[in-house]
């Protein structure tokens, strides 16, 4: 549950992480030199049913001082998307921030997205949220042509007009995330999801870096063929939520 004796802090991270142990202090250093000084946040890790040492050096983190840390714990893994669940769930900001704990999203996009966001939402509040678009990826082959063929597929079917949903940094209101359906691979779909229940997200370019450590969840099965069924249960859903308005 959330925490409602502490003051609400504006912005809320979330970084899903299984088996990232070498990513962690990488991470957390660059996105304490692209927040501190300019927005009161927390950083929420997930630790998604790991194997290797990423609990031990989160909790290493804390024991350091780290006090805008906050570490949750599944002790087998749900997936990515129900450990972003965990993790907005226990969030207390007004807006959430999501990346992918591989380090191949750069912390340094979020202030530029951030502004971004809170001028679109001033000038119209159906504007919730604000998703990355790679524009340069730094993925291997057989990641870049499966993505490829699956947001061909997914442009064609939901058409919601972004073109790199599958990124893994974006922001949105947690309001607003907590209340959209979940389900497996659900993060994959966040923009069509807000789109469906009458928001917006804007686009915006960010850096993309290669992995330097630890190994990839994702495959051509469970980037490709999963995805391409994922798609149809996102249009039924999107069909009934428009019936629902």
């Amino acid at each position: 549950m959330t925490d409602t004796s502490q003051p609400t802090p504006f912005l809320s991270v979330v970084v899903p992480a299984k088996n990232e142990a070498e990513n962690i202090r990488p991470l957390v250093a660059e996105l304490q030199q692209a927040l501190e000084g300019r927005y009161d946040y927390e950083l929420v890790y997930v630790d998604d049913g790991s194997t290797d040492a990423t609990l031990p050096t989160l909790r290493a983190i804390q024991a350091e001082g780290f006090g805008r840390l906050k570490v949750l714990c599944h002790a087998r893994s749900t997936g990515q998307s129900f450990a972003v669940l965990s993790g907005a769930r226990a969030a207390r900001g007004t807006w959430l921030a999501v990346l992918d704990a591989d380090g191949q999203n750069d912390p340094a996009d979020l202030p530029g997205m951030i502004e971004g966001l809170l001028e679109a939402h001033g000038a119209d509040t159906k504007v919730v949220g604000v998703i990355g678009h790679r524009v340069n990826r730094r993925d291997d082959l057989v990641k870049r042509l499966s993505s490829r063929i699956a947001n061909a597929y997914r442009n064609a079917l939901l058409k919601d007009g972004v073109p790199d949903v599958g990124c893994g940094l974006k922001v949105v209101r947690r309001d607003w995330y907590l209340r959209l359906p979940a389900f497996d691979h659900m993060h994959r779909y966040i923009p069509t999801l807000v789109q469906a229940f009458g928001g917006r997200m804007t686009v915006h370019p960010v850096n993309h870096r290669p992995r330097v450590a630890g190994v990839s969840k994702y495959g051509v099965w469970n980037r490709l063929w999963v995805g391409l069924v994922d798609v149809l249960g996102v249009w039924w859903l999107k069909r009934r939520a428009k019936v629902a308005e």
